[in-house]
């Protein structure tokens, strides 16, 4: 398959009447990704007569867990079926028993989903630390400063603010030598950059598959370190999560699947397997590669003082400072230009996929130009 292929199973960009450029935030599903999801959905409910729709969703979640390992370069006893980035980093910060005094790590390029369960903490007295950057970037000897007594540290592995790749497995053994729980928000990487999470060596990385996947929203993922896991205790508890469901005590079950915990369908997870076989029949190569060249088509046409990323490469994430970010998505939104803003820094985003085309580019330059 080539990127345009893909592009052409997308309904919501096949017209090409819209520049659609916010997979950082969204990425549309192709066809088939969301007829996987809606026939497995019509199987489990139409056949429920049949076959028992209990054997068929844990053999679903088999399935889907194990594809999602090997796409991640772990084993299926590592990863656990969520639904949504957020959602793996509350099963963590739910897992953990918190002391007053303990101290958690963030940085100060974390989304919402990396902040708020560490807000609702302080709550309890735990100390929230927040790492201050530059341009995007981690001083390490801050970070080893700020993780030294630290119960959790957690970062993005591309930041969603600026679009930098942040050394993950250099800060994971910085906070892991200081004793610290690792946890990596990593879903702007799945899609757009090949990933292997054993080889960052973080406790826990939370993702999803509804950005640059082009995945459905519900299909989350958390892969969770074997050795780490078994130190955790999900406060969300239920059949999933256990070795064997019983009146009599709480065993969970070994490795990620503790973090499980009902009858959550299958749906978005058998969709996001088809999205992810799209992905992979291009290559991850080939897609960065396109990202790359489109990402400096866009650089090239913006000032040094008005790009807020890198000008070289580093993801298709590119910020430009913006004065009144909001009316901009709006006018450009008034010119067919999807793109968002960003409540810091004050800028616009503009999300390159390798299924965007050299005209989206030139268009959102064009309206950028004229509103600078």
């Amino acid at each position: 398959m080539t990127p345009e292929e893909l592009r052409a199973d997308v309904p919501a960009l096949a017209n090409g009447d819209t520049a659609y450029l916010n997979y950082g935030a969204h990425g549309p599903s192709p066809s088939y990704v969301v007829d996987a999801s809606s026939s497995f959905l019509a199987d489990h409910e139409y056949g429920s007569a049949d076959a028992d729709p209990y054997d068929v969703a844990f053999d679903a979640y088999e399935t889907v867990r194990s594809r999602i390992a090997d796409f991640l370069g772990a084993d299926p006893e590592a990863v656990a079926l969520t639904q949504s980035t957020t959602d793996g980093i509350n099963r963590i910060a739910g897992a953990i028993e918190w002391d007053s005094g303990d101290v958690v790590v963030r940085t100060d390029l974390e989304h919402p989903a990396g902040v708020l369960p560490w807000q609702r903490l302080e709550r309890e007295g735990v100390e929230v630390r927040v790492l201050e950057t530059t341009d995007g970037r981690i001083d390490r000897e801050a970070f080893a400063e700020a993780v030294e007594d630290a119960t959790l540290a957690c970062f993005s592995a591309i930041t969603w603010t600026h679009g930098t790749r942040l050394p993950v497995a250099d800060l994971v053994e910085i906070a892991s030598a200081a004793g610290a729980f690792t946890l990596v928000d990593a879903v702007q990487v799945p899609g757009q950059r090949a990933m292997d999470v054993t080889e960052w060596g973080a406790d826990a990385v939370a993702a999803a598959g509804h950005k640059w996947l082009l995945g459905p929203w519900g299909a989350g993922f958390l892969y969770v370190d074997p050795d780490s896991a078994s130190d955790l205790a999900p406060h969300s508890v239920g059949y999933r999560s256990v070795e064997t469901p019983s009146a009599t005590g709480v065993e969970y079950h070994p490795g990620a699947r503790r973090f499980e915990i009902g009858s959550a369908s299958p749906a978005p997870h058998v969709g996001l397997l088809e999205a992810i076989d799209a992905i992979e029949s291009i290559g991850l190569p080939t897609i960065e590669a396109r990202i790359e060249r489109l990402t400096d088509r866009l650089k090239n046409r913006i000032d040094d003082d008005r790009l807020v990323s890198p000008r070289e490469y580093e993801s298709g994430l590119v910020t430009i400072a913006d004065d009144d970010p909001e009316a901009t998505v709006e006018r450009l939104a008034d010119r067919e230009i999807a793109v968002r803003s960003l409540p810091w820094p004050e800028a616009v985003r503009v999300s390159v996929h390798a299924v965007s085309t050299a005209d989206e580019i030139d268009a959102v330059a064009d309206a950028l130009g004229d509103t600078a």
